[in-house]
C-alpha cells in the first residue's frame, strides 16, 4: 500500500523522494525489495535512488548531510510499527521519537504512519499520533482491521487453542518430608502457589504434547498446501534447543534462529522459500517478519504481553493462496494470555465466537466450522497418553535439591478449549 501510494505521489509530481523507517533490518529490506517492484527504480539510498529504507535505530547515525535532504527536497517518509517512537508533551519520550519531532515531522512533506499494533505498553504517547486528550483516545486517520483483511482474503482467519490440565499434583520434599497439593488448572496453579508458568514452559511432556496438537494440525494443512509451516516461539536460547530436541524425538526437524546468531537474518530468507516444517525463534520473529507459508504456531514464551502475543499472531495470519484460509495459534492457559486472547475478539464485536467440539482427532466438518454460537469457549476433554504410556509428567523447580525439590505432576487428562474467531 505503501509502495503504491509512493508511486502515485511521484507520479502526481507531489514529492521527490520517499524514505522508510523500520524497527528491523529486515523488514527495512522488506521496505527496499517492495519499493524497487512497485516503483520501477532503484531505492538503496544511493546516488539516482528515488529513496531508502532504514531501522530507527540508524537515526541516531545518520550525519547532517542526510538530514539536509528534508530542506533540499519534498519527501514522504513512511514509518513502519510507528508505536515504536514515544513522544510525551511532558517528557522527551525515546530517542528516536526525539528525532521524529525535531527532525522530520514540521520539515517532511508528507509523513505516513503505520502500526498494527497502535499503542505503547508504558502507555507512551505514539510519535505522530493525535489523541484526544493527553490520555485520551487515539485519532487514527483511516484503520484496515483485521476484520476487513479476512474479507479480502488478505488475512486468514485465527482459530487460538488454549491448553489446560485439570488435575495437577505438585510435591514438595524437604529432608524427609513429604507435602502434596491438588490443582483443578493451570490457573488455580499459578494463582496458589509459587510454581512459574515458565516452569510449565519448559516440562518436556507438556512441550511435546502441544508440539504433538500443532504437528497433527500442520499434517491436515499441508494435505492441501505442501509447504505450510510451523512456528514455535521459545522464551530462550536453552529453552529452544530444549524443543529441537523434543521435536525431533517425534520424527521433526526444525530450525532455531536466535539473537546469538550472526546468521539468523540469512537463515530466516532461507526458511522463507523452502520445504521445511517448522522453525523456533528467539526473539526473532514477531513484527514485521515476513513468511507467508507459516500457519500454525506454538507460543512458548514467557512474555506474556497483549502487544507481543498479537505480534505473534500476525505471523500466521497473512494468505498467500486461496486454500490457506485458517491460522492456528496453540498456547498453555496462563490467567493474562486468555484475557488476551479474548480481547482478540473485540476486533470484530459483530461476529460472535464460533465453537467446535470434537474429541481429538476427529476431523472439523464443513458443517461444524459454519457454525456460529454465542459461547466463547468450549471444554474439550483430551485423553492424552505419554509416549512411555506412563501417567503422569514431572518438572522440577530450578531449586537445589540440597534444600528441597518441587515436582509437578500433570495428568493424562487436558482441556482443549478453542477459540474460532472470524469466521
Amino acid at each position: 500500500m505503501s509502495a503504491c501510494l509512493s508511486r502515485q505521489l511521484l507520479k502526481q509530481k507531489q514529492i521527490d523522494l520517499v524514505i522508510c523507517f523500520a524497527p528491523t533490518v529486515q523488514v527495512a529490506g522488506s521496505f527496499t525489495r517492495v519499493m524497487e517492484e512497485i516503483l520501477e527504480a532503484q531505492f538503496d539510498g544511493q546516488l539516482g535512488s528515488l529513496g531508502g529504507a532504514y531501522t530507527y535505530q540508524a537515526m541516531s547515525f545518520r550525519d547532517e548531510r542526510f538530514w539536509s535532504l528534508f530542506d533540499q527536497y519534498r519527501v514522504l517518509v513512511i514509518f513502519d510499527e510507528i508505536h515504536h517512537c514515544a513522544t510525551q508533551e511532558e517528557l522527551s519520550g525515546n530517542i528516536w521519537g526525539q528525532q521524529i519531532a525535531e527532525r522530520i515531522q514540521t520539515k517532511a512533506q508528507f509523513t505516513l504512519a503505520l502500526s498494527g499494533t497502535p499503542w505503547r505498553t508504558d502507555d507512551g504517547l505514539v510519535a505522530l499520533a493525535r489523541y484526544t486528550s493527553p490520555k485520551g483516545e487515539l485519532v487514527r486517520d483511516f484503520v484496515y482491521g483485521l476484520e476487513q483483511a479476512i474479507k479480502d482474503r488478505v488475512c486468514r482467519t485465527p482459530r487460538i487453542v488454549l491448553l489446560d490440565n485439570e488435575s495437577i499434583t505438585r510435591t514438595k520434599i524437604k529432608q524427609s518430608e513429604e507435602l502434596s497439593e491438588q490443582f483443578l488448572s493451570i490457573k488455580d496453579l499459578l494463582f496458589n502457589s509459587d510454581t512459574k508458568y515458565q516452569d510449565l514452559l519448559e516440562q518436556e511432556k507438556a512441550i511435546a504434547k502441544i508440539l504433538e496438537i500443532a504437528n497433527e494440525k500442520l499434517n491436515v494443512l499441508r494435505k492441501d498446501k505442501p509447504n505450510a509451516a510451523g512456528l514455535i516461539v521459545a522464551s530462550n536460547v536453552a529453552h529452544a534447543k530444549q524443543i529441537a530436541k523434543v521435536l525431533l524425538s517425534q520424527g521433526e526437524t526444525s530450525l532455531v534462529v536466535n539473537y546469538e546468531n550472526s546468521d539468523a537474518q540469512k537463515d530466516i530468507n532461507t526458511f522463507r522459500h523452502a520445504n521445511m516444517r517448522w522453525i523456533i525463534s528467539v526473539g526473532m520473529i514477531s513484527e514485521g517478519t515476513d513468511i507467508p507459508r507459516l500457519q500454525v504456531c506454538c507460543y512458548l514464551s514467557r512474555v506474556r504481553t497483549e502487544l507481543y502475543l498479537r505480534q505473534v499472531l500476525g505471523r500466521i495470519l497473512r494468505r498467500s493462496s486461496h486454500v490457506d484460509a485458517l491460522a492456528w495459534l496453540y498456547l498453555y492457559i496462563e490467567p493474562r494470555l486468555e484475557e488476551y486472547c479474548h480481547r482478540i475478539q473485540v476486533d470484530l464485536p459483530w461476529d460472535p465466537a464460533v465453537v467446535s467440539k470434537l474429541q481429538i482427532g476427529e476431523a472439523i466438518t464443513s458443517e461444524q466450522e459454519s457454525h456460529t454460537s454465542n459461547a466463547i469457549t468450549a471444554d474439550i476433554v483430551l485423553d492424552l497418553k505419554s509416549p512411555t504410556g506412563t501417567e503422569v509428567s514431572e518438572i522440577h523447580s530450578t531449586s537445589t535439591c540440597l534444600d528441597f525439590c518441587v515436582s509437578l505432576h500433570l495428568s493424562e487428562i487436558y482441556v482443549q478449549r478453542v477459540l474460532n474467531l472470524f469466521m
